[in-house]
């Protein structure tokens, strides 16, 4: 007989009042007046109406000196160049893979825009482009970076770095966009002894941390060995990790991993998707993260 759990309601913990207050952002829905003042520019996620100045998205004000914009608080992936983006192939087409990056178009990996196994530095020639398949296939995962943005909204990509190229063993965890703070790194190697890629896109690649990296595979090798338990349990505990921190709307960056990790090793890895032990571990994250800041 399968044993059946019964939760009690418990007493929420007081907030503290400088957690209650947050960051006081300008929050906006669609056709709220941001602004009569014509001395601004409007930016994205905004439009002119009656000299005023509307939002056309529901999301935070920000201004950059005279520009506006409102920065969607749920959206799809809107790329600029220089970004770390984890996707998936989808196709493979003459000279270029298509690639799902979470943006309202597919992307595009172009031949000449990756490194070949090997790191080898030549022109791509046709046999080159008979042995795609054996590069990336359809359902692979990558890790790349933005190199153009076209006119219509799609993203170039490129791997021409070692620490770019085809994923192995891990847990991909999907989030939106916005969460993601955008830092100088985006690869992470954490202290509780796995790693993570903060895509730009809202794709978060974790998996354990390799001994030592193999700079001659040039990003094609994967690694297919076993996972240990140790390993696999961090890489869940670090996921469900991420989850709470999403449901509470906390930004996602390698600190805020960290601490969210460390608060949530009294309780067991399952208990983590409760809300009440969400709202716990994220509270004392935020916390942490206000003493940090000072």
């Amino acid at each position: 007989m399968a044993a059946i759990e019964i939760r009690l309601p418990v007493a929420r913990k007081p907030v503290v009042q400088s957690l209650a207050q947050g960051s006081d952002k300008h929050l906006v829905a669609p056709g709220d007046t941001i602004t009569t003042d014509t001395g601004y520019m409007r930016g994205h996620g905004t439009y002119m109406g009656d000299e005023k100045l509307v939002a056309s998205v529901a999301g935070a004000v920000e201004r950059v000196n005279k520009l506006i914009c409102v920065k969607a608080l749920k959206t799809r992936y809107n790329g600029e160049v220089g970004d770390i983006v984890v996707g998936r192939v989808t196709e493979v087409q003459q000279k270029r893979w298509k690639v799902e990056t979470n943006a309202r178009l597919d992307s595009v990996l172009l031949l000449s825009s990756m490194n070949l196994p090997g790191g080898e530095l030549r022109r791509r020639s046709a046999e080159d482009e008979l042995a795609m398949r054996d590069y990336l296939h359809e359902g692979d995962l990558i890790s790349a970076e933005v190199q153009a943005v076209f006119s219509d909204g799609a993203v170039s990509l490129h791997t021409r770095s070692l620490k770019y190229g085809k994923l192995g063993q891990g847990v991909l965890v999907q989030v939106s966009p916005s969460l993601v703070k955008r830092q100088k790194t985006h690869f992470h190697d954490l202290p509780c002894g796995a790693s993570v890629i903060l895509g730009n896109n809202g794709f978060i690649w974790i998996y354990p941390t390799p001994e030592q990296k193999d700079e001659e595979a040039g990003g094609f090798v994967t690694n297919l060995k076993p996972v240990s338990l140790h390993d696999r349990e961090v890489i869940s505990r670090l996921r469900n990790c991420i989850l709470a921190l999403v449901a509470q709307k906390l930004m996602l960056y390698d600190t805020s991993i960290v601490y969210c990790y460390e608060a949530s090793l009294p309780h067991q890895i399952k208990d983590l998707l409760k809300p009440e032990v969400m709202q716990e571990i994220v509270l004392e994250t935020r916390q942490r993260l206000l003493e940090l800041e000072g």
